[in-house]
């Protein structure tokens, strides 16, 4: 092989991606999948901030420098005791050495006399590894919409004078996070949404409305299920409601957000005088045995045939009066998809789902992640498409209410698509990464 053919195949540049947790990982390896499949696409190596980065891993992308899972799972600005159990569990050390592992990183490469980028992705820790790194980068935004302090028309009505901070500045990106982003270095800024991208358009910050990867890789091959009823002799159509209950990922506070939407399964069985098909999109960390048992304490009965053709083969079917629920494991596309409103106390599931121009209804628990003051930031991020109820009994009269005004969900169907926006995002920051920071680094 010629030496011009040799260098051709050859990377042209070296990309190190930084995220701050799970969410923010998968966000990642959405646009690195697509970034490999770009001409000529860098070397990729990873440092996830927050956790193993066990997503990375499946891509085969190699994590450079210490990586730790920390007591709080990641979720250190929702509540000052779980900062302090991170520090005492290393926080500062391994931050210390993480910083210290991406200017090595840079230095390596360089003296290599390979050309860097950095890929930020979370919010302003990562973006800060980034802009003192010594090498050209970009930033996804996960974190922060203007979504949480105003819609199209304008700043929301709050009740706590303390909210004010949050957009002091004209922004819900405070000054010193719009430095970082106006920097020489920053060669692209991906907000989430087209609102925020527009305000941050207003400083001298390359911000390009891209769209938000969470909605990527969540199509469905079979079209919507055909549903029965059992009673028909011709099996006559029949397209039953659909719920889709998202307990959230995180043990143990996802078993305790089972509990309570099961409270709230219960309550529409005893009030709805029609057929009810739940999908429990169960994440494949938690142990089913524990969900089935709070099944079981509250009379609902194993089944064998299942009134909905999921794809995955070992989901379990239960039944109780005219109610069917699948808990599955594997099938999360098509819960999502098929359900005609969710019942949610997860934060990444819930956004998806409204995305797709359905509404949820939330209940708020006491866990670390899903408890009221995330549920009420939630509640503002995704505008009409979330509806907060206090407890779970409450259910029955809002889901009545909401599946009276056909008019009410063409609006929310409007608003989740504006808020989460369209699939496609990760291919087109891949492409406008390969643009502005492969060709700069």
């Amino acid at each position: 092989m010629s030496n011009v053919s040799r260098i051709s195949l050859e990377p042209n540049w070296q990309l190190l991606v930084l995220s701050n947790g799970h969410g923010e990982d998968m966000i990642a390896v959405r646009i690195l999948a697509e970034l490999q499949q770009q001409s000529n696409p860098p070397d990729i190596f990873a440092l996830p901030l927050v956790g193993e980065g066990r997503a990375y891993q499946k891509l085969g992308i190699p994590c450079i420098g210490s990586v730790r899972t920390m007591p709080s799972g990641g979720f250190v600005y929702m509540d000052g005791r779980q900062l302090m159990r991170d520090v005492q569990g290393g926080l500062v050390q391994l931050t210390l050495s993480q910083i210290q592992a991406v200017r090595r990183w840079v230095s390596s490469q360089k003296r290599l006399g390979n050309k860097t980028g950095i890929l930020a992705v979370g919010d302003i820790v990562p973006l800060l590894f980034a802009t003192f790194s010594g090498a050209n980068y970009a930033f996804v935004g996960t974190a922060k919409s203007e979504y949480y302090v105003r819609n199209e028309a304008g700043l929301l009505a709050r009740k706590s004078k303390a909210a004010d901070w949050e957009n002091f500045s004209g922004s819900i990106y405070h000054p010193w996070e719009r430095w970082l982003m106006s920097r020489r270095c920053c060669r692209a800024v991906f907000p989430r949404d087209s609102l925020t991208t527009e305000i941050l358009k207003q400083w001298p910050i390359p911000a390009f409305d891209l769209g938000n990867p969470m909605m990527d890789g969540l199509e469905i091959t079979s079209s919507s299920p055909r549903f029965y009823r059992a009673d028909v002799e011709q099996h006559e159509l029949a397209r039953p409601l659909t719920l889709t209950l998202l307990p959230g990922s995180r043990p143990p506070e996802a078993y305790k957000n089972w509990e309570i939407i099961i409270i709230a399964v219960s309550a529409l069985i005893n009030s709805l005088q029609e057929k009810v098909v739940f999908l429990a999109a169960i994440a494949p960390g938690l142990n089913s045995k524990i969900l089935c048992q709070t099944l079981q304490s509250q009379d609902w009965q194993l089944h064998s045939e299942s009134p909905v053709p999921l794809s995955d083969p070992n989901a379990l079917i239960f039944k109780q009066k005219d109610a069917y629920l699948l808990l599955t494991q594997q099938a999360y596309n098509e819960c999502l998809h098929w359900g005609d409103v969710a019942i949610a106390m997860a934060g990444t599931a819930t956004e998806q789902f409204i995305g797709l121009g359905k509404p949820a209804i939330a209940i708020p628990g006491g866990g670390p992640q899903y408890n009221s003051a995330f549920a009420e930031a939630q509640s503002r991020l995704l505008g009409a498409s979330l509806i907060l109820i206090e407890q779970p009994e409450q259910i029955t009269n809002v889901l009545r209410s909401l599946l009276k005004n056909p008019d009410n969900l063409q609006i929310i169907a409007e608003n989740g698509v504006r808020r989460m926006g369209k699939p496609g995002a990760a291919r087109r920051i891949a492409e406008c990464l390969q643009e502005r920071l492969g060709k700069w680094a």
